[in-house]
């Protein structure tokens, strides 16, 4: 029962930290500082102190339902979870288990679910995760799946593996995004995996049946992915490209911002229109990719203009595929997206509308280059950022973007996104390790203020989360160091899956819809601090937590 007196220990730690009055459900005191990269350390992780964490699902939980691949919740079936004594990592020899690295969270209210066990009630709160990582299948590719936590069962049911193929018997892909769509009543999952990347959807009945949707919505890299009030599906892609040859420590912009309007919101599959967003500079031209210019596109014109605080860039949407003309083959999105003008952007990963803006305002997280030697620098995005679209309507073919707060060394390698409340919304980091060293400090979640003037030196977002590293990632840092061993997991935690919803299944529950009350009215909170022993946590209000305790 390890992790059992692994769950006792980490609730028991978070529940020393000092209790502050609370001026209201949304008011954290910010933490000072993010936590040192140190090597060979442990490092534990910091909440404000109006808030605690507890493990909603641990990576050594091992599946009610495994299968001789996928063993457990955050390991595959392919080595142990710590290499025995002695262990040489080989071609034919994996001294680790690989790190399923559990992703982006979708809580969802359900009832009358049914699992493996004919027997068993599973509650009715759920959250779903696709899989970032995976071990490979007996064909050499890597074996994805979709897990389900049953946040009201006990560990035996804890997690549920819900599907490992989908509906024309492939593997599942490895999946980054996912969200509930209320209008076709399915997952909608991403894959960031390029040509092979794309969308699938997946029923939440048990087993799940997964139907990927490239010949609809294309391959691309695409990460975030949430849905409007008029069913629409917006898309943020996250897709490396060259470095510069000056610029050697920089990326060429290669990302877009898709959405996706179907024929019937109701099914997917029908067939619809991608469109792809298209920003003019500060002159009125087009922001595009160049090929061969790695370097002209780095700093750019357009770069600077759409990372300077106070400019407003006017936006359309490009057409990339329409099946009613262009059928229903596979395509590459990201492709067409550059062929047809699209403006691309330095890796955005996910993007949410503002509550209480009618879908009109959609923010979206930029990761830059993850190096602090950037030569796009601050003023180029080097270090990404929090951007803004704001237009007429959901639907308007036409708008503008603003910067909301522009990355530095310090604040960067922004990833997932969630709402606090109407104007503060969450953003956490995935810097890399390489960043980790050269700033010598890990991962933070923020609260970045819309209302704020971040353009006013010495305002910054407020951490609320200053992430530290376990002990298996900081074993597998260690194994990362050998040279030339094939080691295959990251050396790093990274927080991912930043998540608040009351879990309501019908259009009213859409992200964006109703302004957040974390904590009240059935608003939950979760995150998972991916790689090492990944961990889904649920955040709890602390004061809340210690009353019922002592009830």
């Amino acid at each position: 029962m390890l992790y059992r007196r692994c769950t006792l220990a980490l609730f028991a730690a978070t529940a020393l930290v000092p209790t502050l009055a609370l001026a209201g459900s949304t008011k954290l005191t910010p933490l000072p500082s993010a936590m040192p990269s140190a090597e060979g350390v442990v490092i534990p992780s910091a909440l404000s102190p109006e808030l605690m964490q507890v493990p909603a699902a641990q990576g050594f939980m091992p599946l009610e339902n495994p299968t001789a691949i996928l063993k457990y919740y955050g390991f595959g079936g392919d080595g142990p979870i710590v290499p025995a004594a002695n262990s040489v990592q080989g071609k034919d020899n994996t001294v680790e288990a690989t790190k399923t690295e559990p992703d982006k969270n979708t809580y969802l209210v359900l009832e009358g679910q049914k699992g493996p066990d004919a027997s068993y009630n599973y509650g009715s709160h759920f959250l779903f995760q696709g899989h970032e990582g995976a071990p490979n299948g007996e064909d050499g590719k890597p074996q994805g799946m979709l897990t389900r936590v049953n946040l009201d069962a006990d560990i035996a049911h804890r997690v549920t593996l819900m599907a490992d193929e989908t509906t024309d018997s492939m593997a599942i892909p490895l999946i980054d995004g996912s969200t509930w769509d209320p209008f076709a009543q399915r997952l909608l999952l991403t894959s960031e995996e390029g040509t092979k990347g794309g969308v699938w959807q997946a029923t939440v009945d048990f087993p799940s049946k997964v139907e990927g949707l490239t010949g609809i919505i294309g391959n691309a890299s695409y990460e975030g992915i949430q849905l409007d009030s008029n069913g629409t599906v917006w898309l943020v892609e996250d897709e490396d490209d060259k470095l510069g040859e000056v610029a050697k420590h920089a990326k060429q912009p290669n990302s877009f911002i898709y959405r996706f309007t179907p024929v019937d919101k109701a099914d997917l599959a029908k067939g619809g229109k991608l469109e792809a967003l298209q920003i003019m500079d500060s002159s009125g031209k087009p922001i595009t990719f160049h090929d061969g210019q790695a370097d002209a596109d780095i700093k750019s014109q357009g770069m600077k203009d759409l990372h300077t605080y106070g400019k407003a860039l006017k936006t359309k949407w490009v057409v990339v595929h329409d099946t009613g003309k262009d059928g229903t083959s596979p395509f590459d999105a990201n492709k067409i997206a550059k062929e047809n003008g699209a403006t691309p952007l330095k890796r955005p990963e996910n993007g949410l509308f503002r509550p209480g803006s009618n879908f009109t305002e959609f923010v979206f997280s930029e990761t830059g280059d993850t190096n602090a030697d950037t030569e796009a620098g601050e003023e180029y995005g080097g270090f990404g950022g929090v951007l803004k679209l704001t237009q007429a309507t959901p639907a308007a073919a036409e708008g503008e973007i603003t910067l909301v707060y522009r990355g530095k060394k310090a604040y960067s390698g922004f990833d997932n996104l969630a709402f606090w409340s109407a104007d503060e919304v969450m953003v956490v980091e995935d810097a890399g390790d390489k960043l980790h060293g050269q700033r010598n400090a890990l991962d933070s979640g923020y609260i970045v203020d819309l209302t704020a003037d971040y353009s006013k030196e010495g305002t910054e977002p407020a951490r609320f989360l200053a992430e530290g590293r376990d002990s298996l990632a900081t074993l597998d840092a260690g194994l990362n160091a050998l040279k030339d061993t094939g080691f295959q997991n990251e050396g790093d935690n990274e927080i991912t899956g930043i998540h608040v919803s009351d879990g309501n299944v019908t259009a009213d529950g859409l992200l964006g819809a109703k302004v957040p009350s974390p904590f009240d009215n059935g608003w939950r909170v979760f995150y998972t601090q991916q790689h090492g022993e990944n961990t889904t946590w649920e955040v709890l209000k602390k004061a809340s937590v210690l009353k019922t305790a002592n009830q």
